[in-house]
């Protein structure tokens, strides 16, 4: 495992299948914040949301843009009369900074109507610290 230096940026040297990657502590690591994990070549977003941890690729589908750059916010959905939208979902979506296409932070999926996926990483915490594996 490699510890993260300035306890906002882990770096590991070789990339490798089965990588586990020291994020950081979790007292440091409150809601709604985030980590960019660089990994070999590889870039990886790390998001606290509401307490439980996940990781997204750092690029979007759409264009290849640096997508865990970008906002982390909420979305509209139809309400329950015609013409009505409801916010919803706050702080559990990312929406890229290059074309604002918005990505579900704990499932990867590209919203409205894309059939398209952000690879996710697995992550977990030991020993009170945050843990990439990938």
């Amino acid at each position: 495992m490699t510890a993260a230096p300035d306890g906002k940026v882990a770096r590991s040297g070789r990339a490798g299948r089965g990588d586990r990657i020291v994020v950081g502590p979790v007292d440091g690591f409150g809601p709604g914040e985030r980590r960019i994990v660089a990994h070999g070549r590889r870039s990886i977003g790390v998001f606290n949301v509401g307490g439980n941890y996940y990781a997204l690729a750092n690029v979007c589908p759409h264009a290849g843009g640096p997508l865990c750059e970008g906002e982390v916010t909420g979305t509209t959905e139809t309400g329950e009369r015609p013409y009505e939208l409801a916010w919803v979902r706050g702080g559990e979506i990312l929406r890229c900074p290059w074309h604002a296409w918005e990505v579900d932070i704990k499932s990867g999926r590209v919203l409205v109507g894309r059939q398209q996926q952000v690879r996710t990483f697995k992550v977990s915490v030991v020993d009170g610290t945050v843990v990439l594996e990938v």
